[in-house]
């Protein structure tokens, strides 16, 4: 198949990104001016150097910086687009795609990329596998290897067609890693200068837990086409430094302190536009957070327990509380920027007597403390969840009392991320809340698939396995926009998620700060930043 023809396959599919619209940063008509530190403060330390392994869009926002891609995908359009391989084909079936690498790319470590770089790095992150690299790992289900053509020429072979590989292949997850990486451990991949990358900045120090330092890479000369230009970038370093507390990030852009901070709340947006900055929005794409049960415990196995769920939990609130005019309400087991989502806000419209009904024909009767009983079983479940996102605890909070008007008793439990991890991998809870970030709507099947994470812990259901597996195996981009959207249609109607906001990354930027961009998936990309004098 023809590059044209695999590109024009994927933008019909890929038009809702375009659609959705959305603020990917500041595009300025100035001059850009190389030279600088960028002073960036992170909501919440990075976890790890590796891509492969990052969860988190604070520890992808250091990541990605290092390592890039075979592919790009544009923001507006949603369209694959040439960075470290500038043409690619795709087998017919999906099962092989072919990657034509540019000439003249280095590793940071003065390597070059090659065919055999692609097919050590994909061999790693197989090995790694989903209890490290989850994504990554679902992202190269059924591969069967890589095999070098020549020295610039890889052709990627997988079991089963594989239709959303290509899109893969721009996320930061399948960021292509030089040779003294991908022979690491997992553990020593973690470590401060573990990663190598060919991207347009290098580890310069990594303190686990407080900060990050990235430098500029001299000669960096194969930027991605979405980029303003190929060449280096303009910042000759980035610093990375963890600040919790909002308030205080707020106030340090306002007072000159930083450049740059994560998860600006609305109430602190009038601060840093009043100190001549402003706040940059964008609403992810994948699924949106909520709540997904563990339909092996406790009330939850009820799916009528989980149908009134959807309808007990008010989302406007929720935004017009916690959040602000930036966030949306979750519609659908996708976030509206996804390719694919369908709007579903009818079924999931908060609706307390439809809730009561439902309950009550279920015979969840009402007990003397006002939570509900069954066969002596309280309508009680406890959520597990870790505050990568500022925004978590209070949502919970707000929905625990929403819930409770109905009956229903919500327990907090807030892990750190790695007990979070821990207890998430060996399905140890009631319910888990959280989002996963990818702008492509195969991340339903990874995050309900029967045989790739399946934290609902569920058993086989033919329909919604059914599509989930067509939607990989089909290469007619109007063919699998339907069959997506019959998969959020039976990850709602089998109480398989329960949405809550759609997350929207809220970053202050200080007036000095230039052309600071999110990618397609809503992380952010220095390239092109530059710092006003």
């Amino acid at each position: 198949m023809k590059r044209a023809l695999a590109l024009a396959a994927v933008a019909a599919l890929t038009t809702a990104l375009a659609a959705c619209g959305g603020n990917t940063g500041e595009t300025t008509g100035g001059t850009p001016h190389p030279g600088g530190t960028l002073r960036y403060g992170l909501s919440q330390a990075p976890t790890c150097p590796d891509p492969a392994q990052a969860g988190t869009n604070q520890t992808i926002y250091v990541d990605r910086q290092v390592v890039d891609s075979l592919t790009d995908q544009d923001p507006a359009s949603g369209q694959p687009k040439p960075w470290l391989a500038d043409s690619w084909q795709i087998g017919t079936d999906a099962r092989s795609f072919t990657f034509h690498l540019r000439d003249g790319v280095t590793f940071g470590d003065g390597t070059p990329l090659t065919a055999d770089s692609v097919g050590r790095t994909f061999d790693s992150i197989v090995r790694l596998g989903g209890a490290k690299a989850p994504l990554g790992a679902s992202y190269l289900a059924g591969y069967t290897g890589s095999t070098v053509i020549d020295p610039h020429t890889v052709r990627v072979d997988f079991d089963r067609p594989n239709s959303q590989f290509l899109q893969a292949t721009s996320t930061p997850q399948l960021g292509i890693l030089a040779d003294a990486t991908t022979s690491k451990s997992a553990e020593d991949r973690c470590a401060a200068g573990a990663v190598v990358g060919s991207g347009p900045f290098t580890f310069a120090d990594w303190k686990q837990g407080a900060s990050a330092t990235l430098a500029k890479r001299a000669g960096y000369a194969w930027g991605s086409a979405v980029f303003a230009t190929t060449g280096e970038p303009y910042l000759d370093r980035i610093q990375f430094t963890v600040i919790p507390e909002s308030g205080v990030r707020v106030g340090s852009v306002s007072s000159g302190q930083l450049d740059a901070a994560s998860d600006v709340l609305p109430q602190d947006a009038a601060q840093v536009e009043s100190a001549g900055g402003r706040v940059l929005n964008f609403t992810n794409p994948g699924i949106p957070f909520g709540l997904q049960p563990n339909v092996t415990r406790g009330p939850l196995r009820d799916p009528q327990v989980r149908k009134a769920l959807q309808t007990a939990i008010d989302r406007k609130e929720l935004v017009d509380t916690v959040l602000g005019p930036q966030f949306k309400t979750a519609t659908s087991a996708l976030a509206s920027r996804t390719p694919g989502y369908v709007d579903h806000a009818a079924d999931l419209t908060f609706d307390r007597a439809r809730t009561t009904q439902t309950l009550d024909a279920a015979g969840w009767a009402p007990g003397p403390d006002g939570i509900r009983v069954k066969d002596g079983q309280r309508l009680s479940f406890s959520v597990l969840y870790a505050s990568v996102f500022a925004g978590n605890q209070a949502i919970l909070e707000l929905v625990q009392q929403q819930l409770k008007k109905s009956g229903i008793e919500l327990r907090l439990d807030q892990q750190a991320a790695a007990e979070y991890t821990a207890r998430q991998n060996r399905k140890d809870y009631d319910a888990l809340y959280y989002n996963t970030t990818r702008a492509d709507g195969d991340i339903l099947r990874t995050t309900f698939g029967l045989d790739q994470q399946n934290f609902n812990a569920r058993g086989p259901i033919p329909d919604l396995d059914q599509v989930l597996g067509a939607e990989l195996a089909t290469t007619d981009a109007a063919q699998r926009a339907g069959l997506i959207a019959r998969a959020q249609q039976s990850v709602l109607d089998n109480g398989l998620w329960i949405p809550t906001i759609e997350l929207s990354q809220a970053i202050g930027t200080a007036g000095s700060v230039a052309d600071l961009k999110f990618e397609a998936s809503g992380r952010l990309q220095f390239h092109d930043a530059w710092l006003r004098q």
